[in-house]
């Protein structure tokens, strides 16, 4: 693997991808079971592994975390990064990490998320009408990959929906691999400083939503006595916020291009609409195939460790290619295949150990919902394009718009 000679770094290889697929260079890392050096999102130099077994063990072994992560290149102020960090649980270590996860496990349930299924049941079909009404063609995307999880998750949070534009568009400049450093960390405090005045809000009216919950049952006592503070609450909000519309959205955006370019899929897939257990194997294997986040996120050993045949030192940066470990044949077999009847495998979509997603049930239950409801209303649903413009480079894969017509 070479590096980028024009800035002397080594490439952002693990955000690659060619289409959905790993880049050719990810798949024939995995092949040939070796690693290379890499440059991260936010610019740490990290070694990309790519298999499942090293994915699961770098996101699983507790030989690896986030504490000793070193500075970005360019960045000196050790206290502001340390703020943004606080409360944003995918990259805390325990006891912090835990402490914040178990004050959240409760709402996050399967039976937590089940009792939202009719409030996410209107809000498909309320974009679906406004679908309809506007007429074909129309832009997947714009009309109904994101507005339905930007609203389920802003109501799950308590955040006004009339603010979703300034908040997508400021998750969608965070996620971007080509933002100077300095408008980068601007996007990220200017996210945080907007979480911020809704956690005022909750303190002065705490209400039935996330925020209010953890204000009224954890904000009466500090961190170091097992509760919770105002940053923390405004970092760990604004993450919830982000990684639930995000994900989602691109995975019923990339999942519905898959299908509508197999019509051996789509058929499969309008077959199992009926049948929950069906179609939930269906989203398992979109989930899969999608990979909506293309790599975690960086970690560093805290003692010498093991992946897969490589031996790390302590203080070793590594990070995983989760699309290309979900294709690798270690899993299954024909694994760069969409296959909608495919029995579910344990992919690593949702990363794995204890920073395993969260929102893993609300997505699945959105996912089924939300194909069920757009297939059955546009029996002819179809691509109304050739051209399909991916994201580049981007934390998490998507597709800028979705042409599609009925």
């Amino acid at each position: 693997m070479g590096i980028d000679q024009t800035t002397e770094r080594p490439p952002r290889l693990g955000l690659r991808r060619a289409g959905l697929d790993p880049d050719p260079q990810v798949t024939a890392l995995r092949e040939a079971g070796g690693t290379c050096p890499v440059t991260t999102l936010v610019g740490h130099e990290a070694t990309l592994v790519a298999g499942w077994t090293e994915a699961r063990t770098v996101h699983g072994d507790p030989a690896f975390g986030f504490g000793g992560l070193p500075l970005p290149p360019g960045e000196v102020d050790v206290e502001d990064m340390r703020r943004r960090r606080t409360g944003m649980l995918l990259a805390l270590d325990p006891p912090h990490h835990t402490r914040l996860r178990r004050m959240l496990t409760g709402r996050f349930t399967v039976r937590a998320m089940k009792a939202l299924e009719p409030r996410i049941v209107a809000i498909v079909e309320d974009a679906l009408d406004a679908m309809e009404r506007a007429g074909s063609p129309g832009d997947l995307v714009a009309d109904f990959a994101l507005p339905v999880p930007s609203l389920v998750i802003c109501e799950l949070l308590g955040v006004p929906y009339a603010d979703r534009d300034g908040f997508q568009e400021r998750a969608e400049l965070t996620l971007r691999s080509d933002l100077p450093l300095e408008q980068r960390l601007q996007v990220v405090r200017d996210s945080r400083e907007y979480m911020a005045t809704l956690v005022a809000r909750a303190r002065r009216d705490p209400g039935d939503d996330l925020i209010g919950m953890l204000v009224r049952e954890h904000g009466d006592r500090s961190a170091a006595e097992g509760g919770i503070d105002d940053d923390e609450l405004a970092g760990l909000a604004n993450l919830l916020l982000v990684a639930g519309h995000e994900t989602t959205s691109n995975v019923i955006a990339l999942g519905t291009l898959e299908l509508l370019r197999d019509p051996a899929q789509l058929a499969a897939t309008r077959a199992a609409l009926d049948d929950d257990a069906a179609l939930g194997r269906v989203v398992e294997e979109l989930l899969r195939h999608v990979s909506p986040v293309s790599a975690g996120f960086p970690r560093v050993a805290t003692t010498d460790v093991t992946v897969g045949s490589h031996a790390f030192p302590a203080g070793s940066v590594v990070t995983a290619s989760l699309c290309a470990a979900n294709r690798d044949p270690a899993l299954g077999e024909g694994l760069d295949h969409l296959d909608v009847t495919r029995a579910p495998l344990p992919h690593v979509a949702f990363g794995y150990g204890i920073h395993h997603c969260l929102g893993a049930p609300l997505a699945r239950i959105e996912l089924r919902i939300a194909f069920r409801a757009l297939l059955r209303r546009f029996p002819g649903l179809a691509l109304g394009g050739d051209r399909i413009d991916f994201r580049h480079e981007n934390l998490i894969h998507g597709v800028e718009a979705l042409p599609v017509t009925w």
